[in-house]
């Protein structure tokens, strides 16, 4: 009997692109059509914010569903370092958690601890859910796929973070880091287009490079966006969100109506 393929990270394999960078863009919104207009858009990942915005814990574990089987990567951000609802996603089938506000090294380790099998971390086994294929999958294929294939990716919020991001990077099961620059920026009191905002920024970005992590952010949804992520070094970058996606066609669409008058 031949052995059943490796499940592999669509994630990790949208990181080694080599024609531009990996893009993807939040979900926000607690319709699961949302995930369904977001793959069939054709995005490499998608991240479902628990942190900020009304999706709760079933509305989550419906979008992972669609993801997987429209081809487009789910990730989630959690609100926190809370081992129950990490546990809970990652059972779901969740390739990767985004874990918000990581400020130091220590932080990024707990992190790391409750996304991961022993002996790596503490993760609890469940392999009868969707991780698991509904207990279809080999336990060994199913752990070592929660060790190896999922992404562990930290934000980096705030001044301490970016000048702990070597130390955080560096820590064992981080996979790449998250630039967060709207709250670095409200951290730093300053905007972020201010030139010391920008610098440190690249302080952090340089950091996760030399560590050998992915380093991303969050942009708009233009070629000039995704341009300007790429030069600044970022190997992935989300493109807005599905509502403000939506509200800015449905703008757009309205303007377009008003050009045309009754005579």
């Amino acid at each position: 009997m031949s052995e059943l393929p490796l499940r592999r990270s669509l994630f990790r394999a949208a990181l080694r692109r080599t024609d531009g960078p990996a893009i993807g863009t939040w979900i926000k919104l607690p319709a699961i059509e949302s995930m369904e207009i977001i793959a069939l858009a054709g995005f490499d990942f998608a991240v479902i914010d628990l942190e900020h915005s009304p999706i709760d814990l079933e509305t989550a574990y419906r979008h992972i569903g669609i993801a997987l089987l429209s081809g487009v990567s789910p990730l989630v951000r959690v609100p926190g370092i809370d081992g129950g609802i990490i546990q809970r996603v990652l059972d779901a089938g969740a390739e990767g958690i985004v874990v918000p506000h990581v400020d130091t090294a220590a932080q990024a380790r707990e992190a790391s601890a409750r996304i991961r099998f022993p002996p790596r971390g503490g993760r609890g086994v469940g392999s009868t859910g969707r991780a698991g294929q509904w207990g279809t999958m080999p336990r060994e294929e199913y752990l070592r796929y929660g060790n190896e294939e999922v992404a562990f990716i930290p934000q980096i919020e705030s001044a301490e973070a970016a000048r702990n991001a070597a130390a955080i990077a560096h820590v064992e099961g981080v996979d790449a880091i998250l630039i967060g620059a709207a709250d670095l920026s409200a951290d730093l009191g300053m905007p972020e287009r201010d030139p010391y905002v920008l610098g440190v920024i690249a302080g952090a970005v340089r950091a996760g490079v030399a560590a050998g992590v992915a380093v991303g952010n969050a942009g708009g949804a233009t070629a000039d966006s995704v341009r300007a992520s790429v030069d600044a070094g970022f190997s992935f970058t989300m493109m807005s969100n599905d509502a403000s996606l939506l509200a800015g066609a449905a703008a757009a669409a309205v303007v377009a109506g008003r050009t045309v008058s009754k005579t």
